[in-house]
């Protein structure tokens, strides 16, 4: 295990963004993750668990030790009957596994598909799209402890997910490192394709009861068709969280802008599309410097060549602030600013 010094973290972020790491350590086994932590080198030492990189924007050099995942492996754990339990180390691509996973005949990640990054982010962050979140289909979520070294498994019930969040973002921040995650996934098919988009999608194509395929391929064309690849334009996908607001807050809204799009929540509560919040606010297709707004899909802030990280955070505070003005929301950056 070789630590590396002054490494640009280019290569590591979707955003393209050139910092630099004081210290840098690739982990390519589970085994590897032990030897790090009884080295003693993250002792009192800031650091940062860095995966795909994908939702993550670096406004500085990072003066810590970053350590990239890079794990690989999924085994098949238990045969539950209807469901089973399958396991994927941290490193595994996010989009490869969903595809890995309805090859080999399983249901449940389908309407995940497409979402970059990797595994090991997917508990962190509760990913979702399309109707589906990861805490669906997490059965646990193995771990090690910085500080002992000690193994931990937290079920389901004790990720405490929420909408873009989970313990790992809260009170068990920066405290465990994600080796692995065990998914229970379904043998047989049971579609979810209630999110409108997807629903017109696969009705425009004639397709009433859908494969898990058909719903993986249907989503990746929508996302393809409103998203940038990161391979041609930098971005961290989503930058900001859908808010949610009382209903009173939404019926106001609604009131002077009829054609605003919102989600029913519970009896008090809507989610707003962030999207739509700016895209009113005139932001389409704008920017800061080299730093911009998508021109096909608001909710997502591109690099338009050699943009730095401060230019992204101007941008994301000018964007919040108008928002703020004009709907009285405040909009969250899904986004992880460092």
């Amino acid at each position: 295990m070789t630590i590396q010094k002054n490494i640009s973290l280019k290569p590591y972020n979707t955003f393209g963004i050139d910092a630099k790491a004081a210290e840098f350590v690739e982990i390519k086994t589970e085994g590897k993750i032990v030897e790090l932590i009884k080295s003693g080198v993250l002792a009192g030492k800031k650091s940062l668990i860095l995966g795909g990189g994908s939702n993550i924007v670096f406004t500085q050099d990072y003066d810590g030790l970053v350590v990239h995942m890079a794990t690989k492996g999924i085994e098949f754990v238990e045969d539950q009957g209807e469901t089973s339990l399958l396991a994927a180390q941290a490193g595994e691509v996010w989009s490869d596994f969903v595809h890995q996973t309805i090859s080999q005949g399983y249901s449940g990640l389908e309407n995940l598909a497409g979402i970059p990054g990797t595994v090991g982010a997917a508990p962190v962050q509760n990913v979702g799209a399309y109707g589906r979140e990861a805490k669906d289909v997490i059965h646990s979520v193995k771990c090690y402890d910085i500080e002992t070294g000690e193994t931990r498994i937290f079920a389901n019930e004790e990720c405490r997910f929420g909408y873009r969040n989970s313990i790992f973002k809260q009170e068990c921040a920066d405290r465990y490192i994600v080796a692995s995650v065990t998914f229970r996934l379904s043998k047989r098919h049971n579609p979810n394709i209630e999110y409108k988009a997807l629903k017109d999608t696969l009705a425009g194509k004639g397709i009433t009861n859908p494969t898990p395929r058909e719903i993986a391929q249907t989503i990746t064309e929508i996302r393809d068709a409103k998203l940038p690849k990161p391979e041609e334009t930098g971005s961290a996908g989503s930058f900001f969280k859908n808010p949610v607001v009382s209903a009173s807050l939404h019926d106001q809204i609604k009131e002077e802008h009829p054609n605003l799009v919102s989600f029913v929540v519970d009896d008090d509560h809507y989610k707003l599309a962030a999207g739509w919040l700016i895209e009113q606010c005139g932001w389409k297709g704008r920017g800061i410097g080299n730093a911009g707004v998508y021109a096909k899909q608001a909710l997502v802030l591109v690099n338009n060549g050699g943009c730095t990280g401060k230019e992204v955070t101007t941008l994301s505070n000018a964007i919040i602030a108008d928002v703020e003005a004009k709907f009285g929301v405040t909009l969250t950056p899904e986004a992880i600013i460092i």
